[in-house]
């Protein structure tokens, strides 16, 4: 949350009193919007995870998001009621994983540069983001010039083959958006990538790199287990109706 820009609603928050008991954030990946929240177990079956999230979708529709996705722990059997309560289908699911240690292997391709991406390169980051996720970016430049996250572009000889997003909060950074352009797949670029960031990340004091992965994409997970990702959690994406 110290990262937002305060320009507009992000956070949906649930107080009683001075006690929080509830909280949303939304966060806007493409044209999707992801809601992730979460209620105190002691006030649960009050109806606040629903209220927040009936506050949200209004929010959602007025910046012109095609689809909004709830994100639910597979566990969570309250989640996923809530979900199919308003309507809401299952899209995908992902492994969230953690890499607690140093990443296995050692950087080869002397050829590939890493550098911040600027307002001025949402053409290309856009480009690759579609071409790997199959669907354009919203907001794009205003992401690109926050301040409590960057953006890089992966460089070979000076032209972009990729892109990913990296966070930091205290010993946690989390990566995402981590897109090679299909033309440059299986030439290593991925693996390359990943170990200068995670050593980056670590040598900057980072205990804790996560990163998500859907279960269907195999290739990704044995890139990631290689380096020395472990799954944690599995999350189900479920499309919340915004018409």
């Amino acid at each position: 949350m110290q990262a937002r820009t305060g320009e507009q609603v992000e956070d949906l928050l649930w107080w009683d009193d001075e006690h929080l008991l509830g909280f949303l954030g939304m966060y806007a990946f493409g044209s999707a919007l992801e809601l992730a929240g979460m209620v105190a177990p002691a006030a649960r079956r009050r109806g606040i995870g629903a209220a927040l999230l009936d506050a949200a979708l209004p929010l959602a529709r007025v910046r012109g998001h095609r689809r909004a996705l709830l994100v639910v722990p597979r566990p969570s059997e309250a989640g996923r009621s809530l979900a199919l309560g308003r309507g809401a289908t299952l899209d995908h699911s992902e492994h969230a994983l953690v890499l607690l240690a140093e990443p296995a292997g050692v950087p080869r391709d002397t050829a590939m540069t890493l550098r911040r991406a600027g307002p001025a390169d949402a053409a290309q980051v856009s480009r690759l983001l579609e071409a790997g996720f199959g669907h354009p970016a919203v907001g794009l430049a205003e992401q690109l010039a926050a301040e409590g996250e960057q953006t890089l572009l992966i460089e070979m000889a000076g032209s972009p083959v990729g892109s990913l997003r990296l966070t930091r909060r205290g010993e946690d950074a989390g990566i995402y958006g981590f897109v090679v352009d299909p033309a440059w797949q299986g030439r290593g670029v991925g693996r390359d990538v990943l170990r200068r960031v995670c050593q980056q990340l670590r040598r900057e004091g980072a205990q804790r790199i996560c990163l998500e992965v859907a279960v269907d994409n195999e290739r990704a997970l044995g890139l990631y287990s290689a380096i020395g990702f472990a799954t944690v959690t599995t999350e189900d994406y479920y499309i919340l109706p915004l018409g």
